[in-house]
Formats: C-alpha cells, sequence, structure tokens
C-alpha cells in the first residue's frame, strides 16, 4: 500500500508541463516530424487549421496548407541547416483556412529528436492591424494641432465677419437680406465645424473609473430609440461575467453613441435594418497606455454591428483618419474623435466590413480589481444570448 497522501497532488511530468505552457500561448504551434506529420498541435493551432491535434497527427503538414507553401520549404532549409530561420508576411490563404491567412513565421530545429521542426506562427491580421491604430493615433495628433490654429487664427476673424453680416442685414434691403443671412449661417456652421475639432486639442489625462459596459450600451440604445434608431432592430449579445472596463463613462457614451449613429445611418430605411451590439472576454493582446511605460492587457472586446451595405474597401484603410466620409454632409471627424478616445484609453479600434455584415471592434482594458460588473437589470444578468 503506497505512503502517499491521498490529498497530495501527483507532479506533472514533464511532458505535461511543456503542453500546459505551449496551450497557453495565443498564438499556434506545431511539431513537424521527420515524415511530415504534425505530431503536436496546441489549442491555438487546433483553431487555425480547424481541426483537432488527433486529426493533425494523422496527416501531413502539406495537407492543411496551400500547395507549394513557402513553409515547406522553410522546414527542410532548417532541417539541413540545424538552424533557426524567421520569415515574415507569408500567406496561407487557402479554401480551408480561409482568407486573409497572412502570418509571421518562425521555424526551429528540436533539440534531441533529429529531424523534427517546431513552427510558431504570428497571424499578421492583429499586428497590422495595431500598426493602423497607431497611424490613426498619428493622424488624430496632426487634427490637434491643425485645431489649436483654427481656435486662435480664425474664430477671431469669424466673428468679426458674423457681426458685419447682422449689421447688413438690417440696413439692406429685402432682396439683399438672404445673402447676409447666407453669410451668417455659413460663418455659424464653420464654427461649429472649429469647435468640434477643438476636441481633438483637449489633451488632459483621461479620468478612468471602473464602468460598468452594459449601463453605457443601455443608455447609447436608449438615446438612439428615441432619436435617430427608432426604426431600427437592437439585439444585445453580452457576456454577463465581464468585468467592469476601466474607463471614462461619459467618453465611452460618445464613442458608442458615434459608433450606433453610424450604423443605424448606414441601415437607413431598411425595414430589416438590424444593429448588435456585443461584449465578450477575448484574453491575449497587448499595448502600451498613453502616458504610460507600461503595457496594459486589453481582455474586453465590444462590438457595433449592422446589417448594412459595408464600407468600401478602397476607404476602409482609411476610415478612422480625419476628414475621410461617405456623408454628403458629413464632416469625417466623428470616427477620428472615436479612435483619439479609444487610444487615449490604451485601446484599439478596428473595422471589419463586407455586404450587410459591418462591424466596428473595441478592445479595452479591465478595471485593475479585476471584479465582475455588477448588472444593472435582470436581462444583463442572463446568459449570453439574444435580447430586443
Amino acid at each position: 500500500m503506497s505512503d502517499t497522501p491521498v490529498d497530495e497532488a501527483i507532479p506533472a511530468s514533464a511532458g505535461d508541463i511543456a503542453s500546459m505552457v505551449l496551450n497557453t500561448i495565443q498564438h499556434p504551434v506545431i511539431m513537424v516530424d521527420a515524415a511530415g506529420l504534425v505530431c503536436f498541435a496546441n489549442w491555438e493551432a487546433e483553431a487555425f487549421f480547424a481541426a483537432s491535434a488527433t486529426h493533425l497527427a494523422r496527416h501531413t503538414l502539406d495537407t492543411f496548407i496551400p500547395f507549394g507553401s513557402p513553409l515547406l520549404e522553410l522546414i527542410e532549409q532548417v532541417r539541413t541547416r540545424r538552424a533557426a530561420v524567421n520569415e515574415y508576411r507569408v500567406d496561407l490563404s487557402s479554401p480551408r483556412l480561409g482568407n486573409d491567412k497572412l502570418v509571421d513565421l518562425y521555424v526551429a530545429p528540436v533539440a534531441g529528436v533529429p529531424d523534427n521542426v517546431v513552427v510558431f506562427f504570428q497571424e499578421r491580421s492583429m499586428a497590422d492591424k495595431i500598426d493602423r491604430q497607431l497611424t490613426h493615433r498619428a493622424a488624430a495628433r496632426s487634427v490637434t494641432g491643425l485645431a489649436s490654429m483654427l481656435a486662435h487664427e480664425i474664430k477671431n476673424p469669424l466673428s468679426g465677419i458674423r457681426g458685419a453680416a447682422q449689421l447688413l442685414e438690417m440696413t439692406v434691403g429685402e432682396e439683399d437680406r438672404s445673402l447676409a443671412r447666407l453669410i451668417r449661417d455659413e460663418t455659424d456652421r464653420i464654427v461649429s465645424l472649429v469647435d468640434r475639432m477643438e476636441i481633438f486639442s483637449d489633451e488632459r489625462p483621461v479620468d478612468r473609473t471602473p464602468v460598468n459596459i452594459h449601463s453605457v450600451l443601455d443608455r447609447v440604445k436608449a438615446l438612439a430609440k428615441a432619436g435617430f434608431g427608432r426604426n431600427i432592430r437592437f439585439v444585445e449579445l453580452y457576456d454577463p461575467s465581464l468585468p467592469a472596463v476601466y474607463a471614462n463613462r461619459d467618453q465611452l457614451v460618445q464613442v458608442f453613441l458615434n459608433l450606433v449613429k453610424n450604423a443605424a445611418e448606414a441601415v437607413g430605411d431598411n425595414p430589416d435594418g438590424e444593429i448588435v451590439l456585443t461584449t465578450a472576454y477575448r484574453p491575449g493582446i497587448k499595448l502600451s497606455v498613453a502616458g504610460s511605460r507600461d503595457k496594459v492587457s486589453l481582455p474586453l472586446e465590444f462590438c457595433v454591428q449592422d446589417n448594412g451595405p459595408g464600407v468600401p474597401a478602397d476607404l476602409l484603410p482609411h476610415l478612422f483618419d480625419p476628414f475621410v466620409t461617405t456623408k454628403t454632409n458629413g464632416s469625417g471627424l466623428g470616427l477620428a474623435l472615436v479612435a483619439k478616445i479609444v487610444g487615449g484609453h490604451g485601446g484599439i479600434v478596428e473595422c471589419d466590413s463586407q455586404a450587410r455584415k459591418t462591424t466596428f471592434r473595441i478592445l479595452m482594458p479591465a478595471s485593475p480589481d479585476g471584479r465582475p460588473i455588477e448588472p444593472t437589470s435582470d436581462k444583463n444578468s442572463a446568459p449570453l444570448g439574444e435580447k430586443d
């Protein structure tokens, strides 16, 4: 009979520990043996190849990747040289793996196991989105300087022009008063645009507290249903266990009100118009916070999705740049402001669009205490699902 206490944990083997570590990595990792079989795949690799580790182990790697892929040549190169190699922006897109499968590859030999090779995949889609996010922030900083200049150099002379137009309106004949009113109205429109741009010049630190994102979305939905979104169906897919987001509540309302208004305008008068609001927990990405050297995790994902016609492909990369808009009378500052606010919180905003499915996705940091949010109503405490 063993003397080992029944409640004492049995130490894990080195192999078990290695598997646990590799399964924790938020990137696909596989090991290919001498015969080309995928003898190991972590959980992310199973998702990447849309196949279980058992299924992968019964087939050679060339079964799952495009014909003639440079990955196979890299593996042979590593086996021959017995040295690791990197290759960037390798396209693995295929009907099996899906579109937009651009990856960076790290391929290395396995010490002590001849001809076995480990392949580490870094998907470029998220890296490219972060690069675009940094570009959006640079564009917002350009608008900050422009806004400060406009406030000082343009608003003062505009007030003189408006005053002169008012005087003219009182002295000229009836046939010329419409022209004086036109000058006054257009001057007011320019001042309003400058006022909107001045928001970009506010560089004060963001006052942040733990915020219940569901209460923010409920308020935005109520505002929308009372006005521009009264004829649109709203669907809410909320994760009730989500931690509080570390943010400024008023600024979050402004962000989601802009996004929901854009979605409503995209849907238009379509009787089947629908806006889907979702919240979810997606760990794995970190980004620097403005004004800090620390990096924070961005595990909270909030999405606004509509079934409108979609964003033109040529406009999509520049969607968050200032003065870019598809609206006839739009200023192109709404989404630039969204990018500025989200960036000021250390978060990321991105857009994926196709016909009848445009999704604006925001990744944000959780509250430092990590406590779940308190539901504001019974519906937010319900299991994840559809709510009207």
